[in-house]
């Protein structure tokens, strides 16, 4: 079994808010510290996409965690895969607000949750990791 997963899913939230958002981010920055899991939260008011890397028991259980949460509707699981180091090897849960990665404010989330291939949303979470690096 490999030492490290990462897995990327996409879900749609329910109720959006700025205080659901926070309590979203400060659930998973709470847990993630726990149980070793590193990872990053690019969303807006109408989708999630959310990539998590540690220990693959740790990610199974709180990828369980997230699919239970009524915060999130329409959870896809886009990818689960072995890898030999971290994106986000310095962060609990790295926010991203969708500035300018990927989707236009008018694109439309129930086409993007299902357009989004595994290749793609990784290429996205690696300019992400490149950007925090570089401190933006």
């Amino acid at each position: 079994m490999p030492d490290l997963v990462q897995l990327i899913y996409t879900s749609r939230p329910f109720g959006f808010d700025e205080a659901s958002l926070a309590g979203v981010l400060l659930d998973a920055r709470r847990c993630n510290s726990r149980d070793g899991i590193t990872g990053a939260l690019i969303c807006r008011h109408d989708i999630y996409l959310q990539l998590l890397e540690g220990r693959p028991s740790a990610v199974r259980a709180a990828f369980a965690r997230i699919r239970r949460d009524d915060r999130h509707v329409e959870v896809r699981l886009l990818s689960s895969e072995p890898v030999a180091v971290r994106l986000f090897p310095d962060w609990a849960m790295l926010h991203d607000p969708v500035q300018s990665l990927m989707w236009s404010q008018t694109a439309d989330a129930a086409d993007l949750t299902e357009r989004i291939r595994p290749a793609e949303a990784r290429q996205v979470f690696e300019a992400l990791a490149a950007q925090a690096r570089r401190g933006r």
